[in-house]
């Protein structure tokens, strides 16, 4: 495989590593499956619906001279979870990295919020976490090597008013990832949570500019995350250079909690 170009960046050999980045179509996660393919990473570009865009990710990647395929699954749906995992390793025989970015909002206020969408954002974002963890940690098991990032929040940290189920599924991925990066540390495998502020993807550019307004004023760069600014920490997280970082939770947020 020809590597793709670094433009000048140091690299964090990864070359040939295998990585599944789930809701890998757009915003952050296509940010990060574009970086990885960078550092020479074989990327499966997991996606639920976007089929025709998690294809262009896939020829973005193609385009940079790396190689990545595009692997439908929802991740709230353990058989399918357990199906696309399969169809990984028969495809590139390892699993090196797990980025657990797949989530979802339906935002109201806790008193009117239905059980429905409770449960619905959960899923996909907090046990969807869970099985997908559970399905690559076998083979990572195996080779005594892996990285898991966990994408959680600021929501997750803070809480947020009409985002109860939303700030529960993230500040439950902090549980998980403290709990099975204490399980597998023995055997070469980190597990880290990352926690974007308001980074421009198709969820913060629903806001009001009122609202992104305010917002401005609260963070100290002065600017809204851009997804490259969360892609950077993941593929430095993936990389022998944070072999020792696990269990952590790293603030992507401008300042925002100074």
């Amino acid at each position: 495989m020809r590597r793709p170009s670094q433009r000048g960046k140091m690299s964090l050999n990864l070359e040939g590593h295998a990585a599944l980045v789930t809701g890998a179509s757009r915003g952050i996660g296509r940010a990060i499956a574009l970086r990885l393919a960078r550092e020479g990473v074989r990327v499966a570009v997991n996606y639920n619906a976007g089929a025709a865009s998690a294809e262009r990710v896939v020829e973005e990647i193609r385009s940079l001279g790396g190689e990545a395929i595009a692997l439908q699954a929802d991740v709230s749906d353990e058989a399918q979870v357990t199906a696309m995992t399969a169809r990984l390793i028969e495809e590139w025989r390892r699993v090196d990295i797990l980025v657990n970015n797949a989530g979802v909002r339906q935002d109201r206020l806790a008193m009117r919020m239905t059980a429905e969408e409770w449960e619905s954002v959960v899923s996909v974002n907090l046990k969807g976490a869970y099985l997908c963890a559970k399905a690559v940690l076998p083979q990572m098991v195996r080779q005594r090597r892996g990285r898991i990032i966990n994408m959680s929040s600021v929501v997750g940290l803070a809480g947020n008013p009409g985002q109860a189920n939303y700030a529960a599924s993230k500040a439950g991925l902090v549980g998980l990832t403290k709990s099975v990066a204490k399980e597998v540390a023995r055997r070469n495998i980190t597990v880290n949570a990352l926690a974007p502020g308001y980074i421009v993807t198709g969820m913060v550019e629903e806001l009001s500019e009122d609202l992104k307004q305010q917002v401005l004023s609260r963070i100290p760069m002065n600017r809204l995350g851009v997804p490259e600014d969360v892609a950077g920490m993941t593929a430095f997280l993936c990389s022998d250079e944070a072999a020792y970082i696990t269990g952590q939770v790293f603030r992507i947020d401008g300042g925002l909690a100074i």
